[in-house]
Formats: structure tokens, sequence, C-alpha cells
């Protein structure tokens, strides 16, 4: 009972599998700059995801901040203060002004009712964040945007294999080679682009990786010239680019561990089963249940702690499963508004933010993985359950 348990372990490819590709790699002397499993990578995660066309950075910010070059973007761009510091940054780092508004309480996600008293005439884009992997209102978004002449980047790092109906989230129905309509739909397919990272935590990982969504081979085209120093030959650069190309080595760890990511996510479901159950009953302890008709991925697992109910506060419940080796995460604590880089922006005042203010100040995240057992996870609840 003294093994730690951490909030989440990386997805490993078989070893034995993984040094036959470093052979092949390693008799190619290829190992970066569009080599032939960053080529099967891309074509392998556009099939897998169901998205039309993929392109593979060396991690999950730099697809972000080259969306925002892409698309030309600057100004000011609505976003939400509930997130990773990635998302906020990418929009520094580009020179644009972040204008933060509140989030649904149901799903962590940017509230659309509270986007368009955020517009001005300096807004370009709207970048909302499918938080722990949970679709954002798309089709809500997607109005407002069209409304504006707005651009929308999906920050979905934690979004890798979630499928929605499409319809309900303004997406086109996949039609398959029978001719068939399928309902579901990527949603990785909503907005003009959408970003994803392949980091260690991730349900899927290339260790560090991640990769845009875009929706027309021009578009790929260009985002392939401006991740490779916006080379578009030998001699010829159109663009001011960025050095942002996965490697070899680690786009065949990816070709490996997307052979088994379904498995992990399943038992990554049959976690959330567990704890649902578990906690159903517990007052001051509060839970998101799947959304009817999505396919999760089970990113994240968390609970929110009403201290008045449950008779002891967010931290004082953080503190104590960590004392006993149980590593949660104040995931999204605290705001991206909170930090001083961006606390002095209007729009991060806490009055303007009060639900996410509220769980900010609420969540911890539960281990969450694949290599959970059964005493582990009886071990997490029985901290918990007082």
């Amino acid at each position: 009972m003294n093994k730690n348990i951490t909030v989440t372990s990386p997805l490993l490819p078989n070893l034995n599998e993984f040094h036959e590709l470093l052979k092949e790699i390693w008799e190619s002397k290829w190992i970066t700059n569009n080599g032939s499993f960053h080529r099967r990578l891309e074509a392998a995660l556009a099939e897998y995801l169901k998205v039309p066309y993929v392109s593979l950075f060396t991690n999950g910010t730099l697809p972000l901040i080259t969306a925002l070059q892409a698309l030309r973007i600057t100004g000011e761009v609505i976003t939400t203060p509930y997130s990773f510091v990635a998302t906020t940054h990418a929009l520094w780092w580009n020179g644009i002004k972040p204008v933060f508004v509140d989030i649904d309480p149901t799903t962590g996600n940017i509230d659309p009712n509270r986007i368009e008293a955020a517009i001005t005439p300096k807004t370009t884009a709207i970048m909302p964040v499918h938080v722990y992997g949970k679709p954002c209102d798309t089709k809500r978004i997607k109005e407002i945007a069209d409304k504006y002449g707005l651009k929308v980047i999906y920050d979905a790092a934690h979004a890798f294999g979630v499928e929605v109906p499409a319809e309900k989230y303004g997406l086109t129905p996949v039609t398959d080679e029978s001719t068939t309509v399928n309902d579901q739909c990527s949603i990785l397919n909503a907005g003009d682009m959408s970003t994803l990272s392949f980091h260690a935590t991730k349900v899927y990982n290339t260790i560090e990786g991640g990769a845009m969504v875009m929706h027309d081979e021009a578009t790929k085209k260009r985002i392939d010239y401006l991740k490779n120093f916006g080379f578009a030959g030998e001699t010829e650069v159109i663009a001011p680019g960025i050095n942002s190309k996965m490697d070899e080595m680690r786009s065949a760890y990816g070709l490996l561990n997307l052979k088994q990511v379904d498995e992990a996510i399943e038992k990554r479901h049959q976690v959330a089963i567990k704890y649902r159950e578990a906690l159903k009953n517990v007052e001051g302890i509060d839970y998101w249940d799947d959304i009817p008709g999505v396919k999760h991925n089970y990113s994240y697992f968390p609970i929110f702690v009403d201290s008045r109910k449950y008779g002891m506060s967010r931290d004082e419940l953080y503190n104590k499963m960590k004392s006993y080796g149980v590593f949660g995460r104040r995931y999204f604590y605290p705001l991206i508004s909170n930090f001083s880089t961006y606390r002095g922006l209007p729009s991060a005042n806490k009055d303007n933010l009060p639900v996410a203010t509220k769980m900010a100040n609420e969540v911890i995240c539960l281990p969450m993985h694949h290599l959970l057992t059964n005493e582990d996870i009886e071990k997490i609840l029985n901290l918990i359950i007082q």
C-alpha cells in the first residue's frame, strides 16, 4: 500500500517492436525532415481520427502558434481562462491580446452565451478548448463566428478520438465507402483548424508531440511549409516559418501506440465507471457523467469539492490524498487569467469569471490511466469517501 499512484501514466509501445522500427531508421539514416514514418503516421492518424488532413508537430504548443500565423490572426482573440497556459501563451507569442470569457458550469468549456458581449472591432478569432475532452458547443460557436466573420481555432489537446453526433454539433456527417451516412463525426472537424497534443500525459502520446487538423490540401501544404522554416523547395522560402517538425523516432513510436490506444481508452472507461458508482452518493463531491451520443476518451476524471457539504476543502482533500501517495492534480488551478502575465487584462477580473473561478477552486482530477488496478482505485476512493 506504499506504492505512489500518479494522476497519469504514459502509454508505452512494446519495446521489442519499437526496437525493430528503430533498426529501420538506423539503416535508412533518415531521422527527421518528413521521413517515411512521419508520412505514415500522418496518414494513419487521419484515418483513425476520421479527419481529412493531419500535420505532425514536435509538441502541442507549436501547432497553436502556427495556426494563428497561418490564418493571419491579429488584434484580439476570445478564449477561456480555464485551460493549460499554452492556450493563451500561443496568443501572446503572436502579439495577440487574449480576451477571457466565462465557462459553462456543466462542461468547463467556454460559454457561447458570453462570447458576443466580448466581441469588439479588434476581435478576429475565437479559441475555445475542449476541456477534459468534453466537446464544446461547436454549433453555437460556429453561428457566432459566421455572424461576425471570425475564425475559430480549437485547442483540442484533450480531445483525441472524441466523436459527436454531427447534426447536434453543426458538423457534416461522415459518408463511408458504402455511401451510408454515419452521424458520428470527429470533433476535430470543427472550426477552421484544431490542434492536438501528444504529450506523455495524454491518452495517446508520442513522448512529446502534437498535430494540426485542417480541412483542405492547400492549407495542409501551407502548414507543412510553415513548420519547416517556410521552405517550399530547396531555395524558396514563402513565409517566415518555424522549425517544429516531428522526427522519425517519435513518429515510429506513435505508429505503435496507435495500435493499442483503443484498449487503453476502454481501460480508462472502466475506471470512470468505478469512480462514478462509488462517488454517486458522496455529499459534497460532484463529477460529470458522459454526454449522451458522444464517444469519450476518458482523458481526465475531475471531481468538484463543495467544502460546506463535504466538510473538507478541496485543498485539504488534495493534500490528504498526497500524504498517502495519491497524486491527483488541480487542473486547472489557478486560472490562466490569474497568472502575472495576464492578470492585468480587463477581462481577467474575477468578477468577469465567476464560474471559472469557482470551478478552479473546487477541482481535483483523480488518477486516470490504463494501468490503474482495482487496489489502486479502492485506495483512492477510500481516501475520498469519509
